[in-house]
This record gives C-alpha cells, structure tokens and sequence, in this order.
C-alpha cells in the first residue's frame, strides 16, 4: 500500500490521536467490537508500545473536530494525528471551502506541534449530487498533496455496497465488517510504521 508523502516515522513515536466520526467510534456497537479496538490489539503484538487514541464521536464534523483539537493535543502525549472527518460535512452539503479550511487547520495546528499527520480519503454517497461529490472526494488527495501528508484510502470503500456487511442505514459498517477494516487498518500502519 503505497503511502503518499510519508516519512519514516520514529522508533519511539507510537501515541496516534485518532480523530474520526461515526465511522471510527464503534457506532452501533460496543467499543470492543469495534475496528479501532480490533486492530490496537493486532498491531501492540508487533508494535508493544503502539497505542491508539481513539477520540471518534458519532455526528462529529471538521468543524467539531477543529474546536476540540487543541484541547486533546494540550492533554494527550500525540505523536501523529490521524484525521478521518467529513463524511457528516458532506452528508449535510457543507460548503468545500469550508471543510477545506477545517481539515487544512488541524494540519497545520498539529504540524505546529511537530506532530504528524495522515488524512483518510472520505467519499460519501452519490444522492448528494454528483458535482459536489466529485468535489467532495477530489478535496482529499488534494490537500494531502498541498500539505504533503499520507493519504490512507477509505477503508470502508469495499464494504459499500454489501447490504451484509453494512447496518440498516447503509452507511455503517456492522459488526461483521470490523474485523475486515481492521485488517486494512493493520496491513496500513505496518507499512506506515516499517517504511
């Protein structure tokens, strides 16, 4: 999995802040059984001090994610954040230029900190129009390439489409489907954490 503007991450460098929505806090389900618990567990047996700082929340946009960042860095030993926000801006039409902005300052703020920074691609559903989609989903690779930062593909893109795999709305992955983005995610930071 080739990662696009990485650098060779510290031996020692293990906190990473995870800043997601529904998507990554184990919506629907208990936090146990959620992917982000999954994969923690799977990667501390190769990487022992690898810990994953899951501050997720369901509903949460770049903009909530913007105001809270400070904060959980002031508080938290971060060695890279990891941002998986826009899905919730998207669903809701928020204007590009907005979520642009918000996505480009929590880089910014954290690269400030000497703390790096991977962005997870995010793509939302074709209902919203496909102009604004196509947008939506270029806005990704673009500000990863601006701001030379690794973009991890959407790691629930192959599961779209599966009624199996996904709850009731269609949206959210189910509890069969954690073990399989786990898998994504721990196949990515071995790669990540090796490169």
């Amino acid at each position: 999995m080739g990662l696009l503007g990485a650098s060779i991450l510290p031996a020692s460098a293990t906190n990473i802040l995870l800043l997601g929505d529904s998507l990554s806090a184990s919506y629907g389900m208990q936090a146990s059984q959620g992917w982000a618990h999954l994969a923690q567990q799977r990667l501390v047996q190769r990487f022992p001090d690898f810990k994953l700082l899951n501050f997720s929340a369901s509903g949460e946009t770049t903009g909530g994610g913007k105001v809270r960042l400070e904060r959980l860095l002031d508080t938290n030993k971060v060695d890279v954040l990891w941002i998986e926000l826009g899905g919730n801006d998207g669903l809701r039409g928020y204007p590009i230029n907005t979520i642009s902005n918000n996505l480009t300052q929590m880089i910014t703020l954290a690269k400030s900190r000497d703390i790096r920074v991977i962005l997870t691609q995010v793509k939302i559903p074709p209902s919203m129009g496909r102009r604004y989609t196509k947008m939506f989903s270029d806005l990704y690779p673009k500000i990863a390439q601006q701001e030379h930062v690794p973009l991890m593909p959407f790691f629930v893109e192959t599961l779209a489409g599966k009624p199996s795999m996904m709850q009731a709305d269609q949206i959210h992955p189910n509890e069969q489907a954690q073990p399989i983005i786990a898998a994504v995610i721990v196949d990515y930071f071995n790669d990540y954490l090796n490169d």
